[in-house]
């Protein structure tokens, strides 16, 4: 159990986190979100003893990280895939852990077939890619069969194959009763891995909860609705106070032929994007105002959206949406 409690880091005047509690659980895996400078990797190493808070305390099983005789057997890290002995193989790096911290030699091959890089193991690191050298710090993690796993964006670099690999491997550990805490920008990769979420923003915490609860707290919960009757029905869902976010779309482009009216008369499908209402309020609207409806269905938002909406006060630097044209250098004609 990793327990962080009014966690504070200052540089200076500068606030990198600031009062930051949170525990994190065996057997789920936590993601750990926030903008870029929000103070992700700043509250990592705070945990793992690397910087020393100021304020606040971090304890692993009871005590602080910097008490364990035994540091890769209860926490297993990667932080920075690149800080490596460039002269060394990935084996001997691996070998050099192993024998720091009293793990059998036995086990530098172990992780190096699961982490896929058997084969290259005597190559010196130098030579590794981005994505290899990513393998190579996730083995250093397993090196000491851990309860406990930290990545800090462990897919950078990785090709799709290494992407699936990484999120079945976490999934694994944490189906064995581990504790894994994992930090990531790429948002669609984190949703299909994660159960739990940490958010935080300017060193803040701005969300402690589970994956399905931070995706329902954002207001993008929509339900779409296909009927040949969309005005009658946008009429009626806004008076019972729902909006409206997308416009009716009439026709065969709404996904079917064009459906004949009440009195026989010609007439459209369409389809609404309603918020504000459940799937059920709005057919037992529909049914109260004899209303045909041919599709319902609820549309939950995305993490990205979520995340978007929930860190949108956090972020420090905003760049300008792209309109299709880059301005010309100054002093040029155009």
């Amino acid at each position: 159990m990793i327990a962080v409690h009014g966690l504070t880091k200052r540089y200076g005047s500068t606030a990198a986190v600031s009062d930051l509690s949170f525990r994190l659980r065996r057997g789920v895996v936590t993601g750990f979100l926030g903008p870029n400078g929000a103070g992700k990797t700043t509250t990592m190493r705070l945990i793992l003893g690397l910087d020393y808070p100021s304020a606040g305390i971090v304890t692993i099983d009871g005590r602080p990280h910097r008490q364990s005789t035994a540091p890769m057997h209860e926490v297993g890290a990667l932080i920075e895939a690149r800080a490596v002995h460039g002269g060394r193989s990935a084996r001997n790096h691996l070998l050099c852990l192993a024998q720091t911290n009293r793990i059998p030699a036995s086990r530098v091959d172990e992780v190096l077939g699961i982490v896929g890089l058997a084969d290259v193991g005597r190559k010196r690191s130098t030579s590794f890619s981005l994505g290899m050298s990513q393998r190579l710090g996730i083995a250093a993690a397993l090196l000491g069969d851990p309860e406990i796993l930290m990545f800090d964006e462990p897919v950078n670099g990785l090709d799709p194959e290494g992407i699936l690999w990484i999120r079945t491997l976490m999934k694994s550990l944490a189906a064995e009763g581990r504790t894994v805490f994992v930090s990531s920008h790429l948002m669609s990769e984190m949703e299909n891995t994660a159960d739990h979420l940490i958010v935080i923003g300017r060193g803040r915490l701005i969300a402690d909860c589970s994956m399905a609860e931070f995706i329902a707290s954002s207001s993008g919960h929509t339900v779409r609705v296909r009927t040949p009757e969309p005005d009658l029905l946008a009429r009626a869902v806004a008076d019972a106070g729902a909006r409206i976010t997308g416009p009716p779309a009439a026709g065969p482009a709404a996904g079917g032929p064009s459906a004949a009216g009440p009195d026989g008369s010609p007439g459209r499908l369409g389809e609404l994007d309603v918020s504000g209402l459940t799937e059920e309020q709005i057919g037992d609207i529909a049914f109260a105002n004899g209303i045909r409806l041919h599709h319902l269905s609820a549309s939950r938002a995305s993490l990205e959206h979520a995340f978007m909406e929930l860190t949108a006060s956090s972020v420090d630097y905003h760049a300008e949406q792209p309109t299709g044209r880059l301005p010309a250098p100054s002093g040029m004609e155009t």
